[in-house]
């Protein structure tokens, strides 16, 4: 680790924080004004060659003024950053957001998504709950006509799947009817990953007694489950990333656009965050299209119902502190109302 005294500290410090806030290269006059003790102008811009040498700062072509290097934001948010204290005005918008009625965690994950992404003006990602405990509550077959036919799942934790399939002509309603009783009757109240054992080795069986090719209607059911164990990344903002782009060529954009759209691609970047907040700056994150943006990621605890994942995509140029202090609050209240939503289930 490079060691720096405290007056470059201090100066790094301020540099960092100017330029995150206005977006322009810092000069020795308009840091003087900003430090805390009393130093002249020909001190700081010594100070400040010191710390371009150690590669902390990088100056531009365009003025005398220094701005941060990838380097110089590492060292910021590891040894100086304090978190802001999140603003009432924010607090309250987030609470009011989730202040409605939601359908499904499916929603609230959706709309934390949005919100997220309007608090920061960058591109906001949240993950569902992992469901590792979640158990099958029912599963029904709804006739659409035509022999269409609408598979639902319910999960206990309030999760609603759904698919719709063309059922063969000639398989007889009634067969139906007594394949949904032998799941419900067999799998509710099983974990997910317990129904996924059972469809593998006794339920074929039992289906088979009713309809002569159990694998398709299986197959169904099977895809719908998977749905609700998989998780699922919701993302809020999109074009905000076009805001904060270097790159101007089309086919750079559309793979940024079809990064959005993929969840395994989205799992490689999100990774697997600890209970503390993370910050990846540059190439520090593990997708080379993200090389000029930082993401700072954070869980988010639903005691017995798991853990989720949210993050915010930005520039490397991002105003850490506030940042960080949003993310902090924002999972606080996203968990909270999820809780509530869980209580409100089990009290029906």
């Amino acid at each position: 680790m490079v060691l720096l005294t405290d007056r470059e500290l201090m100066i790094l410090k301020a540099i960092v924080q100017m330029y995150t806030n206005d977006g322009q290269p810092v000069g020795s006059k308009a840091l003087v004004s900003q430090l805390p003790i009393h130093v002249s102008s020909a001190t700081v811009r010594n100070e400040m060659a010191t710390l371009e040498g150690l590669g902390l700062l990088k100056k531009t072509h365009s003025s005398s003024g220094r701005v941060p290097s990838i380097q110089g934001y590492r060292y910021y948010v590891d040894h100086l950053l304090k978190p802001d204290k999140v603003q009432s005005s924010d607090l309250r918008r987030i609470r009011s957001s989730f202040n409605q009625q939601f359908q499904e965690i499916g929603d609230i994950v959706a709309k934390s998504a949005e919100i997220l992404s309007q608090l920061t003006s960058y591109t906001a990602f949240t993950v569902k709950p992992e469901l590792k405990n979640a158990k099958l509550e029912g599963f029904r077959l709804v006739p659409l006509g035509n022999h269409r036919v609408m598979a639902i799942l319910v999960t206990d934790n309030g999760d609603v799947q759904n698919q719709t399939f063309t059922v063969p002509s000639n398989v007889d309603p009634e067969a139906l009817e007594a394949v949904i009783r032998v799941i419900n009757d067999e799998l509710v109240g099983l974990t997910l990953s317990e129904v996924f054992k059972k469809l593998k080795t006794s339920i074929p069986m039992q289906i088979g007694k009713y309809i002569e090719t159990p694998e398709g209607f299986l197959d169904v059911f099977e895809d719908v489950l998977k749905k609700s164990a998989t998780e699922r990344f919701y993302v809020g903002g999109r074009l905000n990333l076009l805001d904060y782009s270097k790159q101007h060529d089309s086919n750079v954009i559309r793979s940024l656009y079809s990064l959005m759209n993929h969840s395994d691609d989205l799992a490689n970047v999100l990774g697997s965050p600890d209970q503390n907040i993370k910050v990846q700056i540059g190439n520090e994150i593990t997708n080379n299209l993200l090389k000029n943006y930082s993401l700072i990621t954070a869980t988010y605890d639903v005691d017995q119902h798991g853990k989720g994942v949210i993050a915010i995509l930005g520039p490397t140029s991002m105003p850490y502190s506030r940042m960080i202090g949003l993310v902090g609050a924002f999972r606080t209240e996203l968990a909270r109302r999820l809780i509530d939503y869980y209580n409100d289930i089990d009290d029906i």
